[in-house]
């Protein structure tokens, strides 16, 4: 999923719509009632999705949510990314001002003085231009490591469930149905 649509998809989730057709939905854990968009997921994290299979007691449930925290956006470096390449174009429009003016001031006399000042201004405006794009890829780096968290955390509950079963499963019993 794209950062974009997943900040879309956030947004509208906060505000109590569909991210599709921006009807009315406050649970969102259940079907858009106006364009049937599925669910996005259990409303609380200790309650499974609608239609999945409920069962009760069991320690691998709260391992197999997605907490709040797992899918909070990077606001901070986003906007420390647009800011770095604000910057960066604000250097780029001082140095063409500064081009114009040193022609306009002494004509091609200013060349030699020009042509020191615009690279170190042109420098200067891609390094900041460059921690902009390296603060886009921290939020990417951070989506991996979240992804690879919930991952890990889904086959560990799988792998709990798998080779240690729960009391009610060792004595033969079935699960208390909710």
């Amino acid at each position: 999923m794209s950062t974009n649509r997943e900040s879309n998809v956030m947004a509208a989730a906060g505000a109590g719509e569909c991210p599709n057709c921006r009807a009315p939905r406050p649970d969102l854990s259940t079907a858009c009632p106006a364009c049937g968009a599925p669910p996005l997921g259990p409303a609380e994290p200790g309650r499974p999705a609608a239609g999945a299979p409920a069962r009760t007691g069991s320690i691998t449930d709260a391992l197999m949510q997605v907490r709040a925290t797992d899918i909070e956006p990077y606001i901070g470096l986003r906007y420390l990314s647009k800011l770095f390449k604000f910057m960066a174009l604000l250097l780029i429009v001082a140095m063409l001002a500064e081009i114009a003016l040193g022609f306009r001031e002494q004509g091609t006399a200013a060349i030699p003085t020009l042509l020191g000042v615009t690279t170190k201004l042109l420098g200067l405006a891609g390094l900041l231009w460059g921690a902009g794009d390296l603060a886009i890829l921290m939020i990417d780096i951070g989506h991996d490591v979240r992804a690879a968290r919930i991952l890990i955390g889904r086959q560990a509950a799988h792998h709990i469930a798998e080779h240690h079963p729960e009391p009610h499963q060792r004595a033969g019993e079935r699960a208390p149905r909710a």
